[in-house]
Formats: C-alpha cells, sequence, structure tokens
C-alpha cells in the first residue's frame, strides 16, 4: 500500500512562485513512476509533469521552462517547483505514483497510476 500526502499550496500573485511537496508512506516508492496532476473547475484533469525512478522527466508543455519536477528517494518526498506562475495555473494539484520503472506515455494516462493524494490547491491571482 502506497499513501501520497500533499502539501505547499496556496495563494500568489502572477508571476509569484510555489513549492509543492508530496510526502510518500509506502514500500514501492523507489520503484515508482510518479507524477503531478490538475484539474481546475470545469476543466478535465491534465498531466503537468511526472518523474522515473532514474529521475528523467516529462512535462507539458504549458508548465515547460517554469516547473520542475524532482524527488528524494532518501526522503521519500516528490517535489514540484512552480515559477512565473499564471492565472491558468489555478487548479487543485495532486500527486500520484505507481509501481512502474518506467512513466512512458503516462503523463497523458492519468487512470494508469494507482496512487493519490488528496491534493492542495494553487491559487494564481491579482
Amino acid at each position: 500500500q502506497v499513501q501520497l500526502q500533499e502539501s505547499g499550496g496556496g495563494s500568489v500573485q502572477p508571476g509569484g512562485s510555489l513549492r509543492l511537496s508530496c510526502t510518500v508512506v509506502g514500500n514501492t516508492y523507489r520503484s515508482t513512476c510518479m507524477g503531478w496532476f490538475r484539474q481546475a473547475p470545469g476543466k478535465d484533469r491534465e498531466g503537468v509533469a511526472v518523474i522515473e525512478s532514474t529521475g528523467s522527466t516529462s512535462y507539458a508543455e504549458s508548465v515547460k521552462g517554469r516547473f520542475t519536477i524532482s524527488r528524494d528517494n532518501a526522503k521519500n518526498t516528490l517535489y514540484l517547483q512552480m515559477l512565473s506562475l499564471k492565472p491558468e495555473d489555478t487548479a487543485m494539484y495532486y500527486c500520484a505514483a505507481v509501481s512502474s520503472s518506467g512513466c512512458a506515455g503516462m503523463l497523458y494516462a492519468s487512470r494508469l497510476f494507482a496512487y493519490w493524494g488528496q491534493g492542495t490547491q494553487v491559487t494564481v491571482s491579482s
């Protein structure tokens, strides 16, 4: 069993930054593909970034150059550093994990992730 808990959300002005964290409890962390997804009101959930156990990453085009996903295996923690935030980044952000050594295509396949956190709200507004 794997449990995920996000933190770090909040309200910021456009151009601001936030760092989200996702603490993982369980025994499959080192073999998981992990990712961040978001869902805005009235919109479908979308992939933001994923990271393999090797550290290889993939990003949605809308966040490339602004967001950075990383993981600290020693702390069992996943991060999402978000810079230059825009109003369109406003959403509930979720971390997710699946017992897989690779993340190929997983950015667009949220249904394949087995474990999800409860979400943390990010609001970007002036």
